[in-house]
């Protein structure tokens, strides 16, 4: 869904952020903007099945710093300990470990932003409009991030 990796790891309605000794907040995606992705049907009947055998968890955490006021959003995905899961805990107990059990060279080349290339080469290969993958990626400068993608 072209998601950044912290997107990936906690969607939500408000993502969450590490400040200062790793500790979460809540706070706007990268760049500030709010932004609505297709999602498939196979992949909401999918998310539906998850949310049925696991319901989401109401998480408590400041908004945008660590003093600021108190928010409550349902997490769909959490960590071991019921909370928001933590990136790079992520990485090294879900996403390398999957990569080396199907055979894939762990490294930046197939890391969780190669996956964000993919879907923009994908929805442009199926004829998705510049602008509208832009819009779905949360860019700024949709020709720029064409050229990068299709690279």
């Amino acid at each position: 869904m072209g998601l950044l990796s912290g997107q990936v790891s906690h969607p939500i309605v408000q993502q969450t952020q590490l400040l200062q000794r790793h500790r979460p907040v809540f706070a706007p995606p990268k760049g500030g903007k709010e932004r609505d992705v297709p999602l498939p049907e196979s992949v909401a009947f999918a998310l539906a099945g998850h949310l049925k055998r696991h319901p989401a968890t109401g998480i408590t955490l400041p908004w945008k710093t660590l003093d600021g006021p108190p928010v409550t959003a349902s997490l769909i995905f959490t960590g071991s300990a019921g909370l928001a899961p933590d990136r790079n805990r992520f990485n090294d107990r879900v996403w390398r470990p999957a990569l080396r059990t199907v055979g894939v060279e762990t490294g930046r080349d197939n890391g969780m932003h190669a996956l964000r290339h993919f879907y923009a080469s994908a929805l442009l290969d199926a004829g998705e409009s510049i602008k509208a993958l832009s819009e779905y990626l949360g860019t700024t400068t949709p020709a720029s991030r064409c050229a990068r993608t299709r690279t």
